[in-house]
């Protein structure tokens, strides 16, 4: 089997079995937990994610309340969640700002996106991970949008693979064009780098 079709099947079997997880609401609700205390010594004040489909994890609640955090500093911060966009035309994402209740739409892939809300950069980004291995390597669903983005955002954002335990792939290899993110968090921690906390 050729290491296209490999990739492929298994994507196939690890969505599969993310959708299956019987735990899947406690490993989100951890995952949230761990998320909210990596991000407690963050500057950022943009943060861009996505919207879970496919049995993904949620990220959307603990951005939230990171969000509601900043008004309530000594010194209030405006902090914004900013979701992609995809541009069909060059197969790159750009950042919209996202708010709950903001006017929503389906993109071509059918998932919702932000309806004419400004544009902005976010600083870090969240991304899913259908998988992921050493070295901070995630494997995706195989559109190369993040990557193709990643390649010529400016300012380079932080990147942050999120992802449940399940999806850890000892021996992941990662394509030529493939960018390694900057951190990985599962349910348990930190996964990337090794030993930070």
């Amino acid at each position: 089997m050729d290491i296209k079709n490999g990739k492929k099947s298994l994507r196939e079997r690890l969505i599969r079995e993310r959708l299956d997880l019987p735990n899947r609401l406690e490993l989100s609700e951890q995952l949230q937990r761990v998320m909210r205390f990596w991000l407690v010594d963050r500057q950022d004040t943009v943060i861009g994610a996505y919207w879970p489909i496919k049995g993904e994890f949620d990220p959307l609640p603990a951005l939230h309340r990171w969000k509601e955090d900043g008004e309530l500093l000594e010194e209030p911060q405006l902090r914004r969640i900013a979701l992609p966009v995809i541009n069909k035309e060059h197969k790159t994402l750009t950042f919209h700002a996202w708010y709950p209740g903001c006017p929503m739409e389906e993109d071509a892939y059918g998932i919702p996106k932000p309806k004419d809300t400004e544009l902005v950069t976010p600083t870090l980004l969240f991304v899913p991970c259908v998988g992921y291995g050493p070295g901070g390597y995630r494997l995706g669903y195989g559109g190369g949008f993040y990557d193709r983005t990643l390649a010529v955002l400016e300012p380079h954002p932080f990147t942050v693979g999120l992802g449940f335990t399940h999806g850890f792939l000892e021996d992941l290899l990662p394509d030529e064009h493939d960018i390694p993110l900057d951190a990985i968090l599962n349910d348990n921690g930190v996964v990337w780098p090794l030993g930070s906390v």
